[in-house]
């Protein structure tokens, strides 16, 4: 972390704030320097003050158009304008999971059964692709071929230029087997060999009834991502997907970090940087900020590995 002193200094010396309704752009801030500070907006003033949270920095700044993306490593709405990614060793993938459904709402497991989204599913997935449609140029779509992701990741390309979805069977939800199609709360009684699986810690336990163990799921959805990355060097990418692919890719990308996934919301952005030689890192997580009214649902249901 750069000194507050040092922060202030260079601060004071080289900020240029110009922000719009959805936050504010660094001009002249170096990027070096502006991934350590953390800022707050206060949208109830005509001319936007942001604080920095560390040095208490208060600046004044004046509205102006521009494209903004959250900035790396936080939540927020501030961000840099470009078209690509400036390390072209470096894929950045928005993974975003599908809007909700109506067996999300009900607590049903999906898995690989193929459940529409819903009324309130479409809003979110509108809402998630107007924020992208905002932010970097994204080169390439790509989506389990489960319909509740597609159609998700066709709402978002058809706000981000048009670009095809690339449909990818192994973005798909965990096989949950037997508890597909099982009320959650109805499991342990209704197939509680299955649910005994699903509980289990062991990473190579399958789920009766075809289901897949731990092991498998994280192999297959990450295997694929890194190939889908491979492909896109210097690229700002979207993948739309499952909870439980979600959650293997976090394990993957926070492996020995100690950050905790949490629950996996319904068109929540995360944000993944993967380079060779097989490198992965988080950039951002759980990000719903877009949703405003479109509500959504506070249990994370459906974004976990004991749900499906």
């Amino acid at each position: 972390m750069i000194p507050s002193s040092q922060v202030v200094d260079d601060t004071s010396k080289n900020l240029n704030l110009i922000a719009n309704e959805r936050g504010a752009h660094l001009a002249v801030l170096p990027f070096r320097l502006i991934r350590h500070l953390q800022f707050t907006v206060d949208h109830s003033k005509p001319y936007r003050r942001i604080t920095q949270q560390h040095t208490g920095l208060s600046v004044a700044i004046q509205p102006i158009h521009t494209h903004l993306t959250p900035m790396a490593d936080t939540n927020s709405s501030i961000g840099v304008e470009r078209d690509s990614v400036a390390d072209r060793s470096v894929t950045e993938v928005v993974v975003v999971r599908h809007g909700e459904t109506d067996w999300n709402a009900e607590k049903r497991i999906q898995g690989h059964l193929d459940i529409d989204l819903n009324d309130v599913g479409r809003q979110q997935a509108v809402a998630v692709a107007e924020r992208l449609s905002r932010e970097f140029k994204i080169s390439a779509i790509y989506s389990s071929d489960l319909k509740r992701a597609l159609e998700t990741a066709e709402t978002i390309a058809a706000r981000c230029g048009g670009l095809q979805v690339t449909q990818d069977p192994n973005l798909r939800e965990r096989n949950l087997g037997d508890l597909q199609g099982i009320v959650y709360g109805d499991a342990p009684t209704m197939k509680t060999k299955a649910y005994m699986a699903l509980q289990s810690n062991g990473r190579d336990v399958e789920i009766p009834g075809g289901g897949e163990s731990l092991n498998q799921l994280y192999k297959r959805c990450t295997d694929s991502l890194q190939t889908i990355a491979s492909k896109h060097r210097g690229e700002r990418i979207v993948v739309v997907t499952h909870g439980g692919v979600i959650r293997a890719l976090h394990e993957r990308a926070s492996s020995g970090t100690g950050h905790r996934s949490g629950r996996i919301l319904n068109v929540s952005v995360n944000v993944l940087h993967l380079s060779d030689p097989d490198k992965w890192a988080i950039k951002s997580w759980g990000d719903v900020s877009h949703l405003n009214g479109a509500g959504y649902l506070d249990s994370g249901f459906g974004g976990d590995r004991m749900s499906g």
